[in-house]
């Protein structure tokens, strides 16, 4: 009981700081909000002290934080967030206006990406309650190429492509459901497969388990043993939709961009760019909101889904030892990564050449050049660099701070809550706002928030490790916790949110390549593959080749994190084969008499277990 109110508080004082720190934005902004509000409503006017002194208190930011955050505060409690710094209009009309077009496009981006999951797991969730999973798994490059493409990308292709040149659908606007297909495609198709990726990776292990094993040997349909398999599954993953529910509504900004969809995120963009933090602060505080429902749903749904299997102890691992993947998938992109960058190294991404703009791929120019006459390939290598370097050494520190804080999930969760809140994208826009955009505001905006799907992850494997039966025998047998940490659950947990880590990488290189995207990262004539992307962008027409060289390698990247992933696989101690999953319903499982004995068996196990499917 005292540990639980302990969280409680924790979780209420950090989510009370947030929404203080949001509060306080006017004091702590770089620039003064009154010269803002002078250059917006009366350019011609002189900025005088006395000036300047009158708007600051026709604001009500004349005084210190604590009147600040007072009068803020005071505002909120009776549902005023104050008027527009440009415009003078109320600023809750429009943030909920925005908040709305933004969740239909979050809901049917959700459904593309429960859609996208279920292709890439297609396979598995045929072949599971048939085929014995002990050998090798196939496949995965497609779904690692689009989970690596960039967001911004696919609207910008798809807007060409599919509004434009074919004109199947509306490319530009917000004026019905129609106009939510190409953008929600967008954000969907991505994000399903970084959820299908980690679906897929424990549904092995559900097939792996007696009750499923039984419910074959007992002649049930290889789809009801597979809409289970994805049930016992579900609740490991739930924390982690629950971020993507934030991050596709408050970190759509590009998305949002490209289709000109005037939802929360593009708002909160213009208000931070321009300095009107009453709209900057109502939009985080919308996004806070929507964080704390999102959270609290997955959480929720996650205990109905496990029942009282959790409590009970009555859970089997879902991470057994797999045979490792094959090594020749990822050495081979590694290489080819490697020699893209090394030759990219040794040119001038800098050097201009007007006569030889936006040239198509040569022996002289292999990737081409841009609008300028630089040579894409330097650009490209030198931008590994800047993007491959820095996203490695984000993704290393989020791993290590996302497993230690998930050890710990009583302090980890209120901290993933408070982090869940605020997608890169929002933070750099804040970070943008109180010191201005630089070359270390994408790092410090992706890495802040690196951690916390990791963290959520490590947490939800750990809590349903702690209740399996082994894990509770060993505890029978008198087994400490350093003992059970060191031996049992991290070698079950590590594994998978190694892999998860693996995947997240390229995930990485995108954040940080759409804030050079949005002008909120480095600036021109760095080679960023962000701002690559962003400055090719309005030639992708005539010259594709120009946005495609910095996506190429990118997807390349989003490819060897996957097979890297998946070579990592852990195999069974000693060197041998793993037990196939069918083995102990008999030779020929339920379909000859020789399983008859093993079917019974089985039927007798998941009879003791059925706790697990309920």
């Amino acid at each position: 009981m005292r540990q639980r109110v302990a969280t409680a508080v924790w979780r209420v004082l950090l989510a009370g700081g947030l929404v203080c720190g949001v509060g306080l934005l006017p004091w702590l902004t770089r620039t003064d909000p009154a010269y803002t509000v002078l250059k917006a409503r009366s350019a011609e006017r002189e900025p005088t002290p006395e000036v300047l002194d009158d708007i600051r208190r026709q604001l009500g930011i004349e005084g210190g934080p604590v009147q600040v955050l007072g009068n803020w505060l005071g505002g909120v409690g009776r549902g005023d967030l104050g008027q527009s710094w440009l415009s003078g209009s109320d600023v809750l009309p429009g943030v909920a206006t925005a908040l709305g077009a933004s969740l239909l496009l979050m809901g049917v981006a959700l459904l593309v990406a429960v859609v996208t999951a279920g292709a890439v797991c297609a396979r598995t969730l045929r072949l599971g309650g048939q085929r014995r999973l002990g050998g090798r798994r196939r496949g995965g490059t497609g779904s690692a190429v689009l989970a690596s493409l960039p967001e911004f990308l696919v609207a910008s292709v798809l807007a060409t492509l599919v509004g434009v040149q074919l004109g199947w659908l509306p490319a530009l606007g917000w004026y019905g459901p129609q106009w939510t297909v190409l953008p929600a495609l967008a954000l969907g198709l991505p994000a399903g497969a970084v959820l299908g990726r980690l679906l897929d990776d424990l549904l092995p292990g559900a097939f792996a388990e007696p009750w499923a094993l039984a419910a074959a040997a007992r002649g049930l349909t290889g789809r009801s043993v597979a809409r289970q398999a994805v049930r016992r599954c579900v609740p490991a993953l739930l924390p982690n939709l629950g971020l993507f529910v934030v991050g596709l509504t408050g970190g759509a900004v590009a998305v949002e961009q490209v289709f000109d969809i005037p939802g929360l995120g593009r708002t909160t963009l213009q208000a931070a760019l321009a300095q009107d933090l009453p709209v900057l602060q109502a939009g985080t505080l919308a996004l806070v909101l929507l964080a704390a429902l999102a959270t609290g749903g997955a959480r929720l749904a996650a205990r109905l889904l496990t029942g009282p299997a959790v409590r009970d102890g009555a859970l089997f691992s879902l991470h057994r030892p797999a045979p490792p993947g094959r090594l020749l998938p990822p050495v081979l992109y590694g290489a080819v990564l490697v020699v893209v960058a090394g030759v990219g190294l040794g040119r001038d991404p800098l050097a201009l050449d007007t006569g030889q703009r936006l040239r198509a791929p040569s022996l002289a120019h292999p990737l081409g050049t841009d609008a300028l006459g630089r040579d894409l390939l330097a650009r490209v290598g030198h931008g590994a660099l800047d993007t491959l370097l820095l996203a490695s050494a984000i993704s290393a520190a989020a791993l290590l701070l996302g497993v230690l804080l998930g050890l710990v999930p009583r302090v980890a969760a209120p901290l993933v809550d408070t982090v869940n809140a605020v997608p890169p994208v929002l933070l750099a826009l804040l970070v943008t706002a109180v010191v201005g955009s630089g070359a270390a505001t994408p790092a410090f905006a992706v890495g802040a928030v690196a951690w916390a799907p990791l963290a959520t992850h490590t947490a939800a494997l750990l809590r349903q490790e702690r209740a399996t039966l082994h894990i509770t025998a060993t505890k029978g047998l008198g087994a400490g916790r350093a003992y059970l940490l060191r031996h049992e659950l991290l070698p079950a947990v590590l594994p998978p949110v190694l892999r998860h880590a693996l995947l997240r990488l390229p995930g990485v290189a995108l954040a940080l390549a759409s804030l050079g995207f949005l002008g909120l990262g480095a600036q021109p004539p760095s080679p960023e593959w962000g701002l690559l992307l962003a400055e090719n962008q309005p030639y992708a027409e005539r010259a594709p080749w120009a946005v495609l060289a910095p996506a190429a390698v990118l997807a390349l990247l989003g490819a060897l994190a996957v097979t890297a992933a998946g070579a990592l696989r852990r195999g069974p101690r000693g060197g041998r084969r793993p037990a196939r999953p069918d083995s102990s319903a008999g030779d020929g499982g339920a379909a000859g008499d020789g399983g008859a004995g093993g079917a019974r068996g089985a039927v007798g196990v998941v009879e003791k277990e059925a706790v697990v499917v309920r």
